[in-house]
C-alpha cells in the first residue's frame, strides 16, 4: 500500500528572526541530510502556506510504502536543532491510503481483478 501523509508545521518567530543566510545554513546542515537519508523510502514535497492559512505556516506532502521509515524520519527530524531548539513545531498530520478501497475489494474477492 502507498500512504500519503500531509505533515503540517509552523516556523516560529525565533526562526523568522534569524537572518536568511543562517536559516538556509540550518536547513542545509540539519534538515536536508535527514530527508536525504530516507529519500529511497519516503518521497517529500514542500509547500509554503502562511499566505493561505492561519493554522500552520508550511506543509510537506510525503509518500511512502513504509510507515516505519516515515516514523523514523520524523524522529530524526525531532533530534535536529531546528526542532529541538524550537525553530519549528509540528502541527496536524493527515494520513491516507492511496486507493485503499481497491486493496480491500481484492481482499474480499481475490478472484476479481481491480478495475482502473
Amino acid at each position: 500500500m502507498t500512504y500519503g501523509i500531509v505533515l503540517t508545521y509552523t516556523v516560529t518567530p525565533r526562526w523568522l528572526a534569524l537572518p536568511r543566510e543562517q536559516r538556509n545554513a540550518l536547513r542545509t546542515q540539519h534538515l536536508e541530510p535527514v530527508f536525504a537519508a530516507y529519500a529511497d523510502r519516503v518521497k517529500a514535497r514542500f509547500f509554503d502556506a502562511e499566505a493561505f492559512s492561519g493554522r500552520f505556516s508550511d506543509f510537506a506532502v510525503l509518500e511512502t510504502e513504509d510507515l516505519g521509515a516515515y516514523y523514523f524520519l520524523v524522529e530524526a527530524l525531532r533530534d535536529t536543532p531546528v526542532i529541538a531548539e524550537g525553530y519549528l513545531t509540528f502541527d496536524d498530520v493527515f494520513l491516507g491510503v492511496e486507493d485503499g478501497f481497491h486493496a480491500y475489494e481484492q481482499a474480499l474477492n481475490p478472484s476479481v481483478t481491480n478495475r482502473l
